[in-house]
């Protein structure tokens, strides 16, 4: 239920920002939050190194290093003997850029004109195809390691890990320039209604034994019965 929950607040938190960006009023919220980020003469606010660094972990949100995390986590899963899984998670994700080809295509946003872009960019502006990639990768696969995996401790480092990652991609886009803040706002959105989507249907698959084997998850532990005492 509560998965359910967070997909309609999704879709309404996308509409919304997607509504508010078609007819301009989040133009004065977009260019403050940017201009923030600028010092008066129009540079970068922050050291050559920080610059350095968010130049980095947008990267994070890039389609070659994606497409690696990708490549290799399928790779381990069909080594694994999880290959329903690994073909489950690239279906995923080929299926999140998809829907974000065709979001921008719907939307045909331009890119900042307000700042200087720090990184190169290209395309549409609206979602944020590095934020909203990076929620479907990252969360769809941070969902599914932590379902497979019993420890409660270990679900939530996986969760959080995935978390934080789309964040700090998305706050890159903008502090480089090469995104309006409601982008990152919408591609967060509807790339984490897409990866709880995916956890739904994953969840129902492994139900029906047919995403993993039973014998996956380990055998069964032995419950050990104390023998009756003789009178």
């Amino acid at each position: 239920m509560l998965v359910i929950a967070g997909i309609a607040a999704g879709i309404w938190a996308f509409a919304a920002i997607a509504d508010e960006v078609r007819e301009g009023d989040a133009q004065s919220f977009d260019s403050r939050v940017l201009l923030s980020m600028r010092t008066p003469d129009g540079a970068l606010k922050g050291s050559p190194a920080f610059q350095e660094a968010a130049r980095d972990v947008t990267s994070l949100g890039g389609v070659t290093l994606l497409a690696l995390v990708i490549f290799v986590t399928a790779g381990f899963l069909s080594l694994d003997g999880k290959r329903h899984m690994a073909f489950f998670l690239c279906g995923a994700v080929a299926g999140g850029m998809i829907l974000t080809t065709v979001l921008k295509d719907s939307f045909h946003r331009s890119r900042p004109d307000l700042v200087s872009h720090a990184v190169y960019a290209s395309g549409a502006s609206f979602p944020s195809g590095h934020s909203m990639m990076s929620a479907v990768t990252y969360l769809t696969l941070g969902a599914l390691l932590a379902r497979s995996h019993p420890r409660k401790m270990v679900k939530a480092y996986v969760l959080l890990l995935a978390a934080m990652l789309t964040v700090l991609v998305g706050v890159s886009r903008v502090y480089l320039g090469v995104h309006w803040p409601t982008d990152v706002l919408a591609g967060w959105s509807a790339g984490s209604v897409w990866a709880m989507l995916c956890w739904l249907l994953a969840r129902r698959l492994q139900l029906a034994h047919t995403l993993e084997r039973e014998e996956e998850f380990g055998p069964e532990p032995r419950v050990f019965r104390r023998a009756p005492s003789r009178s």
